[in-house]
C-alpha cells in the first residue's frame, strides 16, 4: 500500500464478524471505494481517486466504529523501533506538512466480538505502553507528554494520528479529523465500565447509547422500556435521571425493583394498557426478537393517542447478518411515524445487533438543563429541505 498524501486508501474498524456487512454497506453507499486488505475487525478500502479534500471526507456507515485515511504500516519486533518508524514515515511527514497533528490515538484490533469470554472493546495495557513509546519519540513537542487522564477524549476539530495494532509487530498508521463525538476516542470506543451493581450487560449498551446519541431527555421525564428484565438498561436510564416503567413478564433485579422511580408491569410488550402510556415521553426496547417484531411493538406505542413519544432507543437484533440489508427499510419505517432524525450505529457494546435512535426533529438535540444549554456535539449532517434526516454517525 503506497504512502501517499493526498490519501487514496481508507481504513475502517468494525466488530469482529461484521467485515462482510461493512464491505457491502460501503459498496452500496455514496463513497467510491473497493475493499483492499482485511483482517477480523479491520478493513481497508481503496478510493476511486485520491481524496482532494480530506477535512470534509465522510464515510456514512452503521458498522464502521471509526474510520480514517491509511498512511501505510510498520513492521518489527521492538516497540521503540516501530515508534521511530512511524514518525519517519514519508506519508506522516507529508501529512504533517499541511495538516498539523493535534493528538494521538492508539488501540488494538478486537480479538473477538464483545461479550465473548468477557471481552470488552476499549483501552488495553499494551496500547498504553505503545502510546508511551510513540509519544517519547514524537517530533511534535505537544504530543510528548502522556495525558493526565487517558479516559478524556481528544479535543474537537483536530487531526489525530491513528496507530492500529492489527497483529503483533504490525502497526497500521492512519489519521482522521475529530469532527464527530466518537472520533475523539481511540478506535471510536467510549471507555465505559460495567459496574458491579449492574443487573446485566444491557446497562453498558444503554449507557453507550445515551452517550452516543446525546439523548435530550430531561430529569424526571418518563420512559417506557419494553423487554426490561432483568433491569440493566433500566438502571442506566434511572441513573440518567429518568423515571422508568419497565414492561416484562420475567423477574426484575431486586435493586432495580426497589428504586423509587421504577415501576414494573408484568406483562408482555403488546399488552401494555393505554392508561400506562399517559405521560410517557421516551421509549426503549431491547428484546430478543426479530427487528420487525421490535418495530411492531414500537409502532403500537408511538401511534397510541395516550402517549407522546419524543424519541426512542431501539436495539435491533441481527440473528443473521443478512438482516443488515433491511436496515434502510427499518429506518424509513421509523421515519414514517414522524421521526425526522433517525440514526443507526453498531455500538462497541453491541453484539450481533445495532442501536437505532430516533427523535422528532434535530432541534431536540438542544435541551435546557438547569441553567446550562446542552447542544448536539457531533457534526451536522447534510439534509435536504424535504424528507427525514437519516444519518448513521
Amino acid at each position: 500500500m503506497p504512502n501517499d498524501w493526498p490519501p487514496q486508501f481508507i481504513f475502517a474498524v468494525c466488530q469482529c464478524g461484521a467485515e462482510q456487512v461493512l464491505k457491502h454497506e460501503i459498496a452500496a453507499g455514496p463513497v467510491d471505494a473497493r475493499p483492499a486488505y482485511s483482517r477480523p475487525g479491520f478493513v481497508t478500502f481503496k478510493l476511486g481517486k485520491p481524496c482532494e479534500n480530506p477535512e470534509q471526507f465522510q464515510l456514512p456507515s452503521t458498522f464502521a466504529r471509526t474510520y480514517g485515511f491509511c498512511l501505510g504500516k510498520v513492521l518489527g519486533d521492538r516497540t521503540g523501533e516501530l515508534a521511530r518508524q512511524v514518525w519517519q514515515s514519508p506519508a506522516v511527514e507529508q501529512m504533517r506538512a499541511s495538516h498539523p497533528i493535534g493528538d494521538l490515538h492508539v488501540w488494538q484490533r478486537d480479538p473477538k466480538p464483545p461479550g465473548i469470554q468477557g471481552f470488552k472493546p476499549g483501552p488495553t495495557l499494551l496500547a498504553t505502553e505503545v502510546e508511551g513509546a510513540l509519544r517519547k519519540h514524537s517530533p511534535i513537542e505537544e504530543l510528548k507528554k502522556m495525558p493526565d487522564d487517558p479516559r478524556q477524549p481528544s479535543r474537537r476539530n483536530r487531526w489525530v494520528l491513528d496507530i492500529v495494532m492489527v497483529e503483533p509487530g504490525e502497526w497500521w498508521i492512519g489519521c482522521h479529523r475529530s469532527t464527530r463525538r466518537l472520533d475523539c476516542w481511540p478506535g471510536g470506543v467510549i471507555p465505559l465500565e460495567l459496574p458491579a451493581h449492574a443487573a446485566s450487560r444491557a446497562y453498558l449498551k444503554m449507557t453507550e447509547a445515551i452517550a452516543w446519541s446525546a439523548l435530550p431527555a430531561q430529569r424526571d421525564d418518563l420512559c417506557l422500556e419494553l423487554g426490561c428484565a432483568p433491569g440493566g438498561a433500566a438502571q442506566a436510564l434511572l441513573e440518567h435521571g429518568l423515571r422508568v416503567i419497565g414492561v416484562d413478564p420475567a423477574e426484575i433485579d431486586p435493586e432495580v425493583l426497589a428504586h423509587p422511580n421504577f415501576q414494573h408491569l408484568r406483562r408482555r410488550s403488546m399488552e401494555v394498557p393505554q392508561k400506562a402510556l399517559r405521560g410517557v415521553r421516551w421509549l426503549a426496547i431491547d428484546m430478543n426478537a426479530a427487528p420487525t417484531y421490535t418495530l411492531d411493538a414500537a409502532e403500537a406505542v408511538v401511534t397510541s393517542k395516550s402517549a407522546s413519544i419524543r424519541g426512542m432507543i431501539l436495539t435491533l437484533k441481527l440473528t443473521d447478518w443478512k438482516l443488515a440489508s433491511e436496515l434502510p427499510n427499518h429506518i424509513e419505517r421509523v421515519a414514517s411515524w414522524g421521526y425526522r432524525d433517525v440514526r443507526v450505529r453498531q455500538l462497541a457494546s453491541n453484539r450481533q445487533e445495532v442501536c437505532l435512535v430516533a427523535l422528532r426533529s434535530r432541534g431536540q438535540r438542544r435541551v435546557q438543563r438547569g441553567s446550562r444549554t446542552r447542544t448536539r456535539a457531533d457534526a451536522a449532517h447534510a439534509s435536504g429541505p424535504k424528507g427525514p434526516h437519516l444519518s448513521v454517525d
